[in-house]
């Protein structure tokens, strides 16, 4: 493939290993104002919108109280999360060589930038676009367009990695290269059945394949 000028990041399962934390925190505030516990395919089933979007559907009438509570668990329950070991030399190699990297991430505004500046990544991001950013949300590729507009890039320069099936179906409408890292993914077998053009199962192949595309 041409060599590549940007890569844009998911962020839950392919940076971060935070899928527990989400599980973690969208179970306090079913706990605690539903009487009600969600099995991890039912927190993964709510994926898509953001998690304000999600809580204002299921508490019309105290919403702000729940994305408080919410919140609050997330920021303060936050070393349940970590990037996957390996992550941080992929980013530094990239920003050596001054590739262009981006976010495109469903979380809402607010969870992904916690996530970003508690695990110290924030800074390694030329843009970044979530759940906020966007009229749709994945598997729409508008945060894709956005990045390939805001540098000037062809799509053949820019490559998506990611852990689902959106991603898969944002790349292939957009018409850019996807990456798929099945080292924590939700949803395995249906991101295979999708043909991304790259797949990767572990975090130092993805390594040794950017170094070789950039």
């Amino acid at each position: 493939m041409k060599k590549l000028k940007g890569v844009i990041f998911d962020i839950d399962g392919t940076l971060t290993s935070t899928n527990e934390l989400i599980i973690a925190a969208f179970n306090h505030i079913t706990n605690r104002h539903l009487n009600k516990t969600l099995i991890p395919e039912e927190v993964f089933s709510l994926f898509g919108p953001t998690e304000e979007q999600i809580i204002e559907k299921w508490f019309p009438e105290n919403s702000d109280e729940v994305i408080k509570d919410y919140f609050n668990f997330y920021s303060e329950n936050h070393s349940m999360a970590n990037m996957y070991p390996g992550m941080i030399h992929i980013l530094n190699d990239l920003k050596e060589k001054e590739i262009l990297l981006s976010i495109f991430t469903g979380k809402g505004k607010r969870s992904a930038m916690i996530t970003l500046e508690k695990l110290g990544v924030i800074k390694y991001f030329d843009f970044i676009v979530t759940g906020d950013d966007v009229i749709n949300h994945k598997p729409s590729g508008e945060g894709i367009i956005s990045f390939l507009k805001k540098f000037s890039l062809k799509k053949n320069e820019v490559l998506m990695v990611g852990d689902s099936p959106a991603d898969v179906k944002a790349s292939h409408t957009t018409g850019i290269k996807v990456a798929s890292v099945l080292w924590d993914s939700y949803a395995k077998e249906k991101v295979l059945e999708l043909k991304s053009d790259y797949v990767f199962h572990t975090v130092e192949d993805l390594k040794v394949f950017l170094k070789k595309n950039t």
